[in-house]
């Protein structure tokens, strides 16, 4: 099994990884939304459009 971060051998003590430091990458990509499944359903692309300003008069 090899490292899906860096793709070096993997290390029983950070199975899948093969470090701390992998292990932490990935962690941070989970955290900072780097990982998405990409979605076709309407109510996901609703949530995904920026919400408009309440607070600005367009007229």
């Amino acid at each position: 099994m090899s490292c899906p971060v860096c793709e070096k051998a993997a290390d029983p003590a950070y199975r899948p990884f093969c470090s701390r430091r992998c292990a932490d990458i990935d962690l941070g990509r989970w955290l900072t939304g780097g990982y998405a499944i990409p979605s076709d359903a309407p109510e996901d692309a609703e949530e995904a459009e920026p919400s408009r300003d309440r607070d600005t008069d367009d007229g």
